[in-house]
């Protein structure tokens, strides 16, 4: 532990001019009292840590100084690619490895560079959770994200509805969706057997928390897409599996989502949008619903602009409260159903507004 501290703040000093007691001690998250001992130390070991006094003073390195120490650890290299998205870093447990390759990755570069790091996070910051919804970091991510990133099968118990099941999973990859975390795994009992040490082995697709779907894949084996917060218990195997190397993660997620989009779609209503009803129509309903919508509807706008299409939306309660959302820019159309409840809600706002205007 102290060895891997006295490394961390030597890499420190070689990537700034020099660090005060404070700040060194902040960034390695001890005392100042002790970063004196650890600056004694490696002084003592031949680093040559100079110390200035007085109130402007702190740490630095003599003489150029400069430490062969940078070479990345594999975990802090996978680590690096994620260093953008620092809450999924933090909630996989790999905040200390990111933490140490940047620091290498400081150390290596000139002078007149050491600032990139910190300029770019001043200027670029990836908030992945949804608007007025407080995230929560999954118990057994790290867990998972172990196994993900070592190519472990793993034996988990899984919530589904009021029942709990026990699958055996070749794990692929996670996915972030506003703010909630996805397994995209194989079912490992219908998969080729697992070799240790091994890679290779491919995909057929699958939606978010879908049954079975043997798709197009080379392979017959299910794939299935879990919300890692439904996971009860998470078990590692010691035996790697095989792994597909062609398998594109942002590609099968993409696919999969919008299949999971159009399925869940099972109703179809008529509307007339006006021109601003049309472009507003794909931030209040399914992008994917809206887009199919817009590209199918044959009929020229009339005069005034206004857009006859047909709508596939999931059922008439959420077509309801999404529609409402375009207020007077669109018209419902069919079924009549709809239809009539968007007159009685339109009626029951009119006699609310008349008796505030009388009162």
């Amino acid at each position: 532990m102290r060895a891997a501290r006295l490394i961390k703040m030597v890499l420190l000093l070689q990537s700034r001019p020099s660090m005060t007691a404070a700040e060194l001690a902040r960034e390695l998250e001890v005392s100042e009292r002790t970063v004196t001992r650890d600056a004694q130390a490696l002084s003592e070991a031949g680093v040559p840590v100079y110390a200035d006094r007085g109130r402007a003073g702190g740490y630095r390195l003599i003489g150029g100084y400069r430490t062969r120490l940078t070479g990345l650890a594999r975990s802090e290299a996978e680590a690096l690619f994620l260093s953008g998205v620092p809450g999924a870093l933090r909630e996989m447990g790999l905040e200390d490895a990111a933490s140490a390759a940047r620091l290498k990755v400081s150390a290596a570069l000139l002078p007149s560079l050491r600032d990139a790091s910190r300029t770019a996070s001043q200027r670029f910051h990836l908030d992945a959770p949804s608007w007025f919804k407080e995230p929560k970091t999954p118990e057994l991510l790290p867990v998972v994200a172990d196994a993900v990133w070592d190519d472990r099968r793993i034996t988990a118990r899984y919530r589904r509805g009021d029942t709990e099941v026990e699958r055996r999973l070749e794990p692929y990859g996670l996915v972030l969706k506003a703010g909630v975390w996805y397994l995209c795994a194989r079912v490992a009992d219908s998969a080729a057997p697992s070799v240790p040490g091994a890679r290779p082995g491919r995909e057929a697709p699958v939606r978010p928390d879908a049954r079975p779907d043997t798709g197009s894949g080379t392979r017959s084996a299910p794939f299935r897409t879990y919300r890692i917060d439904r996971f009860s218990s998470v078990e590692a195997e010691d035996a790697r599996f095989t792994r597909d190397e062609d398998f594109d993660l942002p590609a099968y997620w993409d696919h999969q989502a919008e299949r999971f989009s159009r399925s869940i779609l099972h109703a179809e209503v008529v509307v007339r949008l006006s021109p601003e009803g049309v472009r507003r129509l794909p931030h209040v309903v399914d992008p994917v619903s809206a887009r199919d919508a817009l590209a199918a509807t044959d009929d020229a706008p009339d005069p005034h602009g206004w857009a006859t299409v047909t709508l596939r939306v999931e059922s008439e309660d959420v077509a309801r409260t999404q529609l409402t959302a375009l207020g007077a820019e669109v018209v419902v159309l069919a079924p009549e159903s709809l239809r009539s409840r968007f007159a009685e809600d339109a009626r029951r706002l009119a006699e609310l507004y008349r008796g505030a205007a009388q009162g």
